[in-house]
This record gives structure tokens, sequence and C-alpha cells, in this order.
């Protein structure tokens, strides 16, 4: 079994060692494998408790062969191949275990940095999108404003011209009402004028009438 976990050993330090160096499209093999792999995960940890048991059994085996030796003072010869072999099996195996926790973690954290990856990009987007938004809003504000101005002035300027007319049409109703006043006094010198005339018209009549009587 040495040779078996030594293999493993030594292709579980290649997986971790293509998670951790990009070499070209490497690592997103490795990462689709592991994607098939852990979609076995019964049989991954069926494997893996496997290991455990073995692993377990070996280091009882080591206990209980030290322990042997200590009651003789010292290991035979065959025990000492035995412990030597059942301590490389153990370290080869609980090495195996902690290689394939270290590569499940490192395949979990990168599939979590490629999802951050991808929706940074996304909201990159989004940001980029919302700026773009922002520049369009304020060129209409920027636009708008122009406009407000321009309308600004000319409520002025129409204002202004508004002011004006009336104070031409104040002076022309001034002008108007002194034109009335003048007809109105016109009017009543020519009633004056038409009464004199009456009574001055009366009054020859009258001295033409007494003259008469004097020729008589």
């Amino acid at each position: 079994m040495i040779p078996l976990f030594f293999l493993v050993v030594c292709g579980e330090g290649l997986v971790a060692f293509l998670l951790m160096v990009k070499i070209g499209p490497l690592r997103e093999l490795v990462i689709k494998s592991l994607d098939q792999v852990k979609m076995r995960r019964a049989t991954v940890l069926t494997i893996a408790g496997t290991i455990f048991v073995i692993l377990l059994s070996n280091l009882f085996s080591i206990i209980k062969i030290q322990n042997k030796g200590a009651k003789h003072g010292t290991m035979t010869p065959m025990d000492q191949v035995l412990w030597r072999t059942n301590l490389l099996e153990a370290t080869l195996m609980g090495f195996s275990l902690f290689l394939g926790f270290l590569i499940d973690r490192m395949h979990h954290y990168i599939q979590k940095l490629i999802k951050i990856r991808s929706s940074k990009g996304a909201s990159k987007q989004e940001v980029e999108n919302l700026e773009k938004e922002k520049l369009e809003l304020k060129e209409k504000e920027e636009r708008a404003s122009s406009e407000i101005r321009r309308l600004q002035r000319e409520m002025s300027s129409l204002n202004q011209n508004l002011k004006k007319l009336k104070l031409e049409s104040a002076e022309k109703d001034k002008k108007v009402e002194t034109a009335e006043s003048y007809v109105t006094s016109l009017q009543k010198q020519a009633a004056d004028l038409l009464l004199e005339y009456d009574r001055l018209l009366e009054d020859n009549q009258n001295l033409q009438n007494q003259a008469l009587g004097h020729m008589n």
C-alpha cells in the first residue's frame, strides 16, 4: 500500500500546486475535474472514511508494537520493520487526507473568488452605466439651466417692454385727458360766444327797431 499512497500523495501535491500556480489552461482543467469529483461526494467521503479507518488501524498497530517493545525492553527486528512500515503508511495516509482537505478548501475558495470576480465585473459594468447616466443627466441639467436662463432673459425683456408700454399708455392717457379738457374748454368758449352773438344780434335788432321808430 505504500507505493499506492505515495502516488496518491504525489498526485494530490500536483493538484494543489496547479491550483496555486496558474499554468496555461491547467488550472481550469483541474477545477472542472474537481467539480466532477465533488458531484460524486458520497464516493469521495467513503474513500476518505476508509483511509481514515486504515490510518486509525495503523496507529493502533504502532502503539501496540511500542507497548510490546516496552514490555520486553526492546523491539525485535521484525517488530521494528512492522513499526516503521505502519508509521510510513500512517504518515502517507495522514498527509493524503490533509492534502485532500487542503485541495477541497482551495477549490472552494477559488470558486468563490471566481464568483466574486464575475459579480465584481457585473458591478463594474453597473457603475459604468450609472456614471454614463449621471453624465447624461448632468448634460440635460446644463441644457435645462441654459434654457431657464434664456427664458429668464426673455421674461426680463418682456417685463421691460411691458413697463415701457405702460408708461407710454399712461402718457397717452394723460394726453387724451388734456385734449379732452381742451376740447371741453373750447366747447364752453364756443357756447359762450354763441350766447354773446345771440345777445349782440338781439341788441342790434333792438337798435334797428329804435332807429326806425325815431325816423317815423
